[in-house]
């Protein structure tokens, strides 16, 4: 099934909205939010451990300890009879064709189409969440497909995608199906793209890197204060994170969504990319997002494009060498530009590339290097 050349008629006919999702339905199942229990789409849990007070997952920094019949903090894990299993396995809730550049990455396999799936769930709680439709409920709260590991590569394959993403909701808390899916994906030639939050711990983490080709973290803000009130986590996993990943040799792109009267101080972001730059993240590329106003944060306005552009401008006084605005169609600053020459070596047009003057992974007009994976 080729998700991108069905007409409208077809597209119903083989898909179906809810949610604000598009789902790819070999099998659909809509389960009622009853007791949490085991089903069809359940997987023992990797990273938990047994404890006095109940079954402590040790997969992300909530650390929840669930007793008998509790869900974690994600929604997507329960205890049953003693053991932390996984309720969202094989059980996607969106499903799309994306060109890679939606993720966003820029640097990695440009125009080429990505495989994307989540499952509901999310291990925070972001007040500018922009999937909350299904991060902020569980997997029996969704219309899900059936589509096991095997299946995912089938129709990635049948797609004629290059690479699978996980991806929209928070990928973290479906961990056991990102993992599968993915080794079977690299038994297959196809890549695989971890677009997340980065809220993991490091031992799931550096297990999961083994199999993941490039990833693009959200790096939410740079106040451990901010974190708390605005996204219901801490800041330092997610640079301990950002860390794990580079060391791991996995492709890193990182995104900040810049929301006004949270994270658009400048000064905050003048200290985040001074970090990036300090800790050997000057050629991982920087993606500042214009945010619309969504969730719980209706009542804001939309960022002025006059901040993202200060913020880009920031981060290049601060050392980083490619720093994007992303949200802001027509834009200068969703061009790639060569660090040496300073020509502009991409020009895109929103998802679309017009022109790309990189050849063999270097600059066209000067030679120089430029960092990604290009092939």
């Amino acid at each position: 099934m080729d998700l991108r050349k069905l007409n409208k008629r077809a597209f119903i006919k083989n898909s179906c909205l809810a949610a604000g999702a598009a789902f790819m339905a070999p099998e659909l199942w809509k389960s009622p939010a009853a007791a949490e229990k085991l089903w069809k789409w359940s997987k023992e849990a990797l990273y938990y451990i047994q404890t006095p007070r109940g079954s402590k997952c040790l997969l992300c920094p909530a650390e929840c300890t669930l007793r008998e019949g509790e869900t974690g903090i994600c929604r997507n894990r329960v205890n049953v009879n003693g053991k932390l299993f996984s309720i969202a396995y094989g059980n996607p809730c969106a499903v799309h064709v994306d060109p890679i550049e939606k993720k966003p990455l820029f640097h990695f396999q440009p125009s080429s189409w990505s495989f994307s799936i989540a499952t509901a769930g999310c291990n925070l709680a972001c007040l500018n969440c922009q999937n909350w439709t299904i991060s902020q409920v569980g997997p029996k709260e969704t219309r899900n497909a059936d589509l096991m590991p095997d299946a995912v590569v089938k129709e990635s394959r049948a797609n004629n995608c290059k690479s699978i993403s996980y991806t929209y909701s928070e990928p973290v808390t479906f961990y056991e199906y990102v993992f599968d899916t993915s080794r079977v994906a690299h038994d297959n030639k196809l890549k695989n793209v971890f677009i997340s939050n980065g809220y993991i711990e490091e031992e799931p983490l550096k297990a999961l890197c083994k199999h993941l080709d490039a990833a693009n973290i959200n790096l939410k803000s740079f106040s451990d204060s901010i974190y708390l009130k605005l996204n219901g986590g801490k800041l330092q996993p997610v640079l301990n994170t950002l860390k794990t990943i580079k060391d791991c040799g996995t492709w890193l792109e990182i995104t900040n969504l810049v929301v006004p009267g949270w994270t658009d101080d400048l000064e905050m972001i003048k200290k985040m990319c001074g970090w990036l730059a300090e800790n050997g993240f000057q050629d991982n590329p920087l993606h500042f997002l214009r945010f619309q106003p969504l969730y719980k944060l209706e009542h804001l306005p939309p960022t002025p494009v006059a901040v993202l552009e200060s913020a880009r401008e920031t981060a290049m006084k601060e050392g980083i060498h490619y720093v994007y605005i992303g949200n802001v169609p027509g834009s200068k600053g969703q061009n790639t530009y060569c660090p040496d020459c300073h020509k502009e070596i991409i020009t895109r047009d929103g998802f679309r590339i017009d022109a790309n003057h990189i050849k063999n992974g270097k600059c066209s007009y000067c030679g120089s290097s430029i960092a990604g994976r290009w092939t």
